[in-house]
């Protein structure tokens, strides 16, 4: 029985031994020792150092140490029918992870979390160049869905603004009869015809200031300082009907429209009078004699300025449409470079106004607390990604649930690039092919080309277009923001196709923002990401008053590449210090 015991205990020593050396000194107080056996890892001249400074003067043990010592003990306890293999393993792992916990932490990008300073988009290198404008005739035809239409369409809801403060009797200026005008648009043989009442909601479609807006900016943009003279003072601000007086003095209004009516219709008798001014106080005191009256002499100069007289030698050549000369002159400057931000949202604005909002119904038909649920990323937004990633006329833009197209149709009228767009739902894709529609339509009527925008109904993970188009894509806008987890999920393998320097603009994100690097996702579907935290504004989302963050993912396997290698040789560290 004695030698028996002496063998166990001989083997047990053998056996912590063997730990101590390949496990750098580890303490196993489970074998029954308290004390590393230094023959086995000759100490350095530091410890030697150590050591000797504790052996000459032992630390007293108070109770607080005692009671330190008996937790410590408890931490390291190990089951008692644990067998060698486990422990060794359970060691290793342990101090694996000590090595790892005192590595220099690894992070995504190097940039702090909080920085509100971001990297500029990349240079594209050669860009194409854009070309805004269209050659061809600015003829709507009979598809176009004009601000008569849709008056038209919801009459009930419309109420007569305009009256003849000369004539009470007539009745020419009440909702029944429909009274209408005309507006030239910028293009040779373009015009709309409007309908001057209001609606008695004042949220919906008001054809009287959209009628306003679209002279101001045709006015504002398209003319050069003389021509803009004939027809006065562009106005600060527009009015509202929530400013208009209620009974205009009558003596007045029928001077001014004496004074109108007594000019010929010639740019030399019609320069010396202010037409905006005169037209802003037609609007004020509802008189609807004066506002047509002088609508018609501004439509009389427009044409004048689109259509110049025919010179006299019959071998020279028409002069251009003066309009469209000077556009395509003065938006190549730098001081443009491009559309107008005004040209640009009155075009996007008049297609909305007519196409969507009076079947805004449609888009209320989902299921609440699903990935259906619509809600609409404002042109504030749009102008945004347009700045951050750079997008030209070279470039595609993807959206992943592109509801009604209006990303799409903003940012290829913006830069001229290609534009693909797929929508789950029956009614706002619906929504969006007309508007494309009838997007093409306006921009010629404004003398504007559009660039290439395929549309897709469909669901977004089975479409093989989005799988084709991803490879080549630039920028993909994904507006998740109420997108059911499983969604999300599906989408983060599409993403793997992306080429270097593509961006993925979403509301929540699909990896953190310089997340740190570990175990659990170094090997991530998303690690390619390099992530920015933004902010938006109120009024850049359709479904709050109040801003928020959205998060820009650009591919960077170049950067993950560096990443993974910092994390490979701190593991290889590791596991080295783990063998010791």
């Amino acid at each position: 029985m004695a030698s028996s015991g002496r063998a166990g205990a001989a083997g047990t020593a053998e056996f912590a031994s063997v730990c101590v050396r390949r496990l750098g000194g580890l303490v196993f107080r489970q074998c029954g020792l308290d004390t590393v056996d230094d023959d086995y890892w000759p100490p350095s001249p530091k410890r030697r150092r150590t050591v000797k400074a504790v052996s000459a003067s032992p630390r007293p043990k108070h109770r607080r140490e005692k009671c330190s010592r008996t937790r410590r003990v408890t931490r390291d306890h190990t089951p008692a029918d644990s067998s060698p293999a486990s422990l060794v393993s359970s060691s290793r792992a342990a101090s694996r992870q000590r090595s790892l916990a005192l590595e220099e932490p690894i992070y995504r990008c190097s940039s702090s979390r909080s920085s509100s300073t971001f990297r500029p988009p990349p240079d594209p290198g050669d860009k194409v160049d854009r070309i805004w404008w269209t050659v061809d005739d600015g003829s709507p035809g009979p598809d176009l869905v004009s601000a008569a239409s849709v008056v038209r369409q919801l009459a009930k809801s419309y109420k007569s603004y305009f009256n003849n403060p000369q004539d009470p009797d007539d009745k020419s200026f009440e909702a029944e009869a429909l009274p209408s005008t005309e507006l030239e648009y910028p293009n040779n043989h373009s015009c709309e015809t409007f309908i001057l009442l209001v609606p008695k909601d004042p949220d919906h479609y008001n054809p009287i200031m959209c009628l306003v807006e679209s002279l101001y900016t045709i006015i504002d943009c398209y003319l050069t300082p003389p021509q803009k003279a004939l027809f006065g003072t562009l106005p600060t601000a527009l009015p509202t009907e929530h400013t208009l007086p209620h009974s205009p003095p009558t003596s007045s209004v029928a001077n001014l429209s004496g004074d109108l009516s007594n000019s010929s219709h010639n740019s030399g008798n019609t320069a010396q009078q202010n037409h905006l001014r005169t037209l802003q106080r037609a609007i004020r005191r509802r008189d609807g004699p004066l506002f047509l009256h002088t609508m018609d002499t501004i439509n009389f100069l427009l044409r004048s300025l689109k259509y110049p007289p025919l010179p006299d030698d019959v071998f020279e050549p028409a002069l251009p449409n003066q309009l469209l000369t000077y556009a395509r002159e003065s938006w190549a400057q730098p001081s443009y470079r491009g559309i107008p931000k005004r040209v640009l949202l009155r075009v996007i604005e008049e297609t909305y106004q007519r196409i969507v909002g009076p079947n805004i119904g449609q888009l209320s038909r989902y299921s609440a607390f699903t990935s259906e649920v619509y809600g609409e990323l404002m042109p504030s937004f749009t102008d945004k990604i347009i700045a951050q990633t750079g997008l030209h006329a070279g470039s595609l833009l993807v959206d992943l649930g592109s509801g009604v197209g209006n990303v799409l149709l903003h940012a290829t009228l913006a830069t001229g690039c290609s534009a693909f767009g797929v929508e789950f739902m029956a009614g706002p894709a619906a929504l969006a092919r007309e508007q494309l529609r009838q997007l093409r339509t306006r921009c010629r009527m404004w003398g504007l080309s559009l660039g290439n925008v395929e549309l897709e109904e469909g669901d977004m993970l089975g479409s093989r277009r989005v799988d084709a188009l991803l490879p080549k894509a630039d920028v993909v806008v994904v507006n998740n923001k109420v997108f059911e987890e499983t969604l999300n999920a599906a989408l983060r393998p599409k993403f793997l196709d992306l080429k270097e320097g593509a961006v993925v603009i979403s509301l929540k994100p699909f990896v953190q923002p310089n997340a740190r690097v570990t175990e659990r996702n170094v090997d991530d579907i998303c690690a390619i990401f390099d992530v920015e935290e933004r902010p938006y504004h109120s009024g850049d989302v359709s479904w709050g008053s109040s801003g928020g963050t959205y998060y820009a993912h650009r591919v960077d396997r170049v950067g993950y590449a560096s990443i993974r290698e910092r994390f490979e040789n701190a593991r290889a560290r590791s596991v080295r210090a783990g063998r010791r």
